[in-house]
């Protein structure tokens, strides 16, 4: 049987931040992007997903990708075979980022979706990104096919989100901590903090990448999970 690889999108995204990577790396791979729209917890999303995949995989998640990747960890480690956290955390919400996203949930609920979009694009990507219409129409593109309901679902489970630092330090498989050198939401001091925890790190800063590094930066994005499914 073919080796699988699980992806797990960020919030508001789907399987189209991932589609370079999902055609590079595809051949002899089993690629499965998850599905984290349905549910309103992180656990949740994570038993959903173990329900969905083959008994052994390696598991990528960017964002909130990785939060969900962290629980899955903790629900099954004995079923993960490479871990794989992008511009992500593991730190809970702080009050300050949970009230931003109350205020956004807000926005949602009162129809104004569409804002939540066009204002927080210069937030997702590296600053000289922030004027590529393309990649702009991608991630909105994305935002949309997601819609509101499920954004408020995510949202919630974001901000109930547990603290797995004290996870990091047990994990004994290749993990590979990536980060945009100009992510502005989780930024690389958070993925060296990380990468201090787990014994098996490895660190990759992405040049001229923000948050979103898998769209903005490709390539590089595809040669460092490429090295890190030929470990071990």
């Amino acid at each position: 049987m073919a080796d699988t690889l699980v992806l797990i999108p960020g919030l508001a995204c789907n399987a189209r931040l991932f589609e370079a990577q999902i055609s590079a790396l595809s051949g002899s791979r089993n690629i499965v992007a998850a599905d984290h729209a349905q549910d309103d917890s992180i656990p949740a999303i994570a038993a959903r997903l173990l329900k969905n995949v083959p008994e052994r995989f390696s598991l990528a998640g960017l964002s909130m990708g990785g939060y969900v990747a962290m629980e899955v960890m903790r629900q099954a480690p004995e079923r993960i075979q490479r871990l794989a956290l992008l511009d992500t955390t593991a730190r809970p919400d702080t009050p300050e980022a949970s009230q931003d996203r109350e205020r956004l949930i807000a926005l949602a609920q009162s129809g104004r979706y569409e804002n939540i979009i066009t204002n927080w694009w210069p937030r997702l990507v590296h600053p000289d990104r922030r004027d590529d219409k393309a990649l702009q129409d991608v991630v909105a593109g994305m935002m949309r096919q997601v819609g509101a309901e499920a954004y408020i679902r995510q949202q919630h489970a974001i901000m109930a989100r547990a603290d797995s630092r004290p996870l990091l330090s047990g994990i004994e498989i290749p993990t590979l901590i990536l980060v945009g050198e100009g992510d502005a939401i989780t930024p690389p001091e958070i993925a060296r903090e990380m990468a201090e925890m787990v014994e098996w790190a490895s660190l990759v800063v992405i040049p001229e990448a923000g948050h979103l590094s898998a769209l903005e930066q490709p390539e590089h994005v595809t040669h460092a999970l490429r090295l890190w499914l030929e470990e071990g």
